[in-house]
């Protein structure tokens, strides 16, 4: 097995068959995928079995993507969340890429969904920061990470103590093993609906308090900045309630 698909999920039956149906049109075959279900009361698992996908119990990302590794088969892991989607080609362009570059550990450029100016701007600014950073100070959405399970297994996965940024702390120590790359073969497509549900401007500010805490205080492992996994349809029945 060359690839073992992970996807740490909670309700997610609206944005799962997307990402799973574009990995079913992919060119490559040799993988496997990996549901990690953190008790969705929706037809999250449902589907996830209907595409072929092994489900396995979950959580919170950073412990649902550990045993969703755990499960697995693969030369590489590649972790996803529910809410991307893979353009043609990404699996083997992306395997390719790292065999023939010995690369162990790398993230991808990432294009919004459906894809506002505005949207592409902010995606096009984190980019940057993607590949001017991953040589000096590595960061990985947790979106988009592939890494040999080798590598996975030295660094002992994600810090679970971690309530924010697990992702990046992750990308971090694997690096000191070796070195994080941002893929030139493909890019990964991804949903905007945390920028919507929050707002572009909180959201940043968000992340950058995230990178002052990290900088200046250590990991974040308590409730200080409120993260929520998921719940994205609850906001918007708060919302409408409001209305």
């Amino acid at each position: 097995m060359k690839i073992s698909i992970v996807i740490p999920a909670l309700n997610e039956e609206k944005c799962l068959p997307i990402l799973l149906e574009s990995i079913r049109k992919q060119d490559f075959k040799d993988y496997e995928i990996i549901v990690a279900d953190a008790n969705s009361t929706d037809r999250t698992a449902e589907i996830a079995r209907k595409y072929g996908a092994k489900v396995v119990a979950g959580g919170m990302p950073g412990p649902g993507r550990n045993k969703g590794a755990a499960a697995a088969k693969g030369e590489f892991l590649y972790f996803f969340d529910s809410d991307v989607r893979l353009p043609k080609g990404f699996l083997r362009n992306t395997y390719k890429e790292m065999k023939e570059n010995r690369i162990d550990l790398a993230t991808c450029r990432m294009m919004p969904l459906p894809g506002l100016l505005i949207d592409r701007i902010l995606h096009s600014m984190m980019n940057g920061f993607l590949i001017a950073m991953q040589r000096i100070n590595p960061h990985a959405p947790g979106f988009c990470i592939l890494v040999k399970r080798d590598l996975f297994n030295k660094v002992n996965g994600f810090d679970e103590t971690i309530r924010v940024a697990e992702d990046h702390n992750f990308a971090k120590r694997a690096s000191k093993y070796s070195p994080l790359r941002v893929l030139k073969s493909a890019e990964i497509e991804v949903s905007v609906r945390r920028l919507e549900k929050e707002g572009r401007l909180t959201l940043a500010w968000k992340y950058f308090w995230f990178g002052m805490h990290r900088l200046f205080l250590g990991e974040v492992r308590n409730d200080v900045i409120k993260y929520e996994f998921a719940k994205f349809e609850e906001n918007k029945v708060k919302k409408k309630n409001k209305r």
